[in-house]
Formats: structure tokens, C-alpha cells, sequence
């Protein structure tokens, strides 16, 4: 373990290789299977049993010592104040470019935190059911920035992350395709107080409003611990281009697919669309958008060009 280095953000943090940081498992069970991890890989996706013993058991680890403190953090004000501690979610933030593998990162953090005894309910909800929907962007000519900060409704995550942390019965969000590649019109994901909240998404630790205004309010302010998954941009690209690709053979030919107008192309013809696609809106997103937020992380997750975690930075209490 060493300090990132003396001065800037850099110093905020502690720095673990991957072997330093895989010891501090310590006894803490494998409970996945290789079953199990094949149904949560997403596309392209490459991980396997000894990545899960390596990196997230040491992260759920520490996780739910987090969870457990904060825990009794909560019981402490309730009995200074005389009052009954409501069940409030321990809420953790996943952030990162497309491509990077942040859901596959969730779904697998999810499952983990669930089979400790202390906190089974564990609930993961992404930020693309908040996206403004296709004929909002189209009023406002922002289709081609969808993903950028702009394209959310920030009200409405605000609140859903409201209703979360006030120990409200339930909070509700809506639910995307990425098949139709929208919002899908009157349906809602349903999270009842769970003892755990993942939310994933693109812009998880953006401060300032799309729109330039004064705001004292941001989506981060709701995190009780946040992880940001980072990797060399131009692995980023290639694992975007790579994922582009299987998309083309596979969903893309779906009839019902909004992308089935590039099921025409030659294989060359849609590399080079992803590639364009990349440089004029994912890729220039995350340079604007997303990057610049690693250094409010909690928790930096560094990925080599073979999608395994390298290098782990956890922030200084």
C-alpha cells in the first residue's frame, strides 16, 4: 500500500496494487459460482472467478464494514434525539465511461452485498430510466448528446434519491430499453426499502447544472460510498468498438431494434460508424463530462486493456 503521491487529488487516496489489495480479503467467502457469474456478464464482458476473489470480495469486505458503522452511526442520532432510527438505505454510486463495464461491475457487486447476513436486500437501479425520453431530446435537438449531462432528468433522480433517504416506503423509477433505446412508456422499477441501493450510471459524480444555473443539490450528495471504474481511454474505445461490434451481429438484427438500420452495413462500415459514434459523442462525453469526476470517488477501480482491475485507489477517510 503507498500513497498515490504528495500532492493534488492523487494524495487523497491510498493506492493498492492488484496482489496488495486481493490479501485484504482476508476470510471472506467466494458464494458465486461459475454459473452465477455467467448470468451477470455483460457483453464482452471478461471476468471470471479469480477477478471476482481478487477485486469485489475485498470490496464487500470493506462494504459492509461501511454499511455496519453507518448503521450504528444512524442508531447514535436516534438516541441523542430520543427518537426510533428509520430504515434508511446505504446508498453506493457506480460511475464510469460506456463500455467501461460499470453494469457488469454492479450486478456482481449486488449479488455479493446480498448474500451477507447483515443486509439481504440489496437493490440496483441505473440512471438510464432517468434519461429524458427520445421525442424530449428530439424537441430540444439534443438526440445526438443523449448521455450527456443534459439528457437527464436530474429532477426526477434527485427526488427518486430523496424519496431513498427520507425512509420512504418506497421509491419508484422508470425503466429504459436499450433494445428500443427509450423510455419505456408506463412502466416503473419499484425499490421498497432495501438495505442496500446501487445506482449505476454515466454522469454519478457531476457537479454544476447541464444548464449552467446556480444549484445547491447534487445526485452525489446521496452517496453513502461511490466507485468510479476507470481504464487507458483508448482501451475504453476499443472495448466500446469490440461491444459495437456483438451488438451488430446479435441485437441490432432484432426487427424491433432501434438500430437495425446498421444491420445493413458491412462488418468495416460498422467499425467505422463506432468509431465515429465514439469520437463525436462517447468519447468527447467522457472527456467533458465524466473523467473529470473520478477524483470525487470513494473508490478508484483502474482496468487494464484486458477489462481486469490493475491497480485499486481508495480515498482517505
Amino acid at each position: 500500500m503507498t500513497s498515490s503521491d504528495s500532492s493534488g487529488a492523487a494524495a487523497r487516496y491510498l493506492s493498492f496494487e492488484r496482489e496488495q489489495w486481493a490479501a485484504l480479503r482476508a476470510a471472506t467467502p467466494l458464494t458465486l459460482s461459475a454459473d452465477d457469474l455467467e448470468s451477470l456478464r455483460g457483453i464482452n464482458e471478461r471476468i471470471d472467478l479469480e477477478e471476482v476473489a481478487a477485486i469485489y470480495l475485498p470490496l464487500t469486505r470493506l462494504l459492509n464494514l461501511y454499511v455496519a458503522a453507518t448503521q450504528n452511526l444512524h442508531k447514535a442520532s436516534a438516541a441523542f434525539l430520543g427518537t426510533l432510527a428509520p430504515k434508511v438505505p446505504y446508498v453506493i454510486g457506480v460511475a464510469g465511461s460506456v463500455a467501461v463495464g460499470k453494469s457488469t461491475f454492479a450486478r456482481v457487486l449486488q449479488t455479493l452485498l446480498a448474500r451477507w447476513p447483515d443486509h439481504p436486500k440489496v437493490d440496483l437501479v441505473t440512471t438510464d430510466g432517468f434519461l429524458h425520453p427520445n421525442r424530449v431530446l428530439e424537441e430540444r435537438g439534443i438526440m445526438n448528446r443523449k448521455g450527456f449531462p443534459e439528457s437527464y432528468d436530474t429532477r426526477r433522480l434527485l427526488q427518486f434519491l430523496r424519496d431513498l433517504k427520507s425512509g420512504a416506503e418506497e421509491a419508484t423509477a422508470p425503466v429504459y430499453s436499450h433494445v428500443v433505446y427509450d423510455i419505456v412508456e408506463g412502466e416503473q422499477v419499484m425499490v421498497r426499502r432495501p438495505d442496500i441501493v446501487i445506482v449505476e450510471g454515466l454522469n454519478m459524480l457531476q457537479v454544476g447544472s447541464p444548464d449552467g444555473s446556480a444549484v445547491n443539490e447534487f445526485v452525489s450528495d446521496y452517496f453513502d460510498f461511490s466507485i468510479y471504474i476507470d481504464a487507458d481511454v483508448n482501451d475504453i474505445e476499443e472495448f466500446y468498438v469490440r461491444r459495437f461490434l456483438t451488438l451488430y451481429e446479435t441485437v441490432f438484427q432484432d426487427s424491433d431494434s432501434f438500430f437495425r438500420h446498421y444491420a445493413h452495413l458491412t462488418r468495416e462500415q460498422a467499425e467505422q460508424e463506432a468509431r465515429r459514434i465514439w469520437r463525436d459523442i462517447n468519447g468527447k462525453n467522457l472527456r467533458e463530462n465524466i473523467e473529470p469526476t473520478k477524483a470525487r470517488a470513494s473508490l478508484m477501480l483502474n482496468k487494464g486493456r484486458d477489462h481486469r482491475v490493475t491497480c485499486v485507489k481508495l480515498r482517505r477517510l
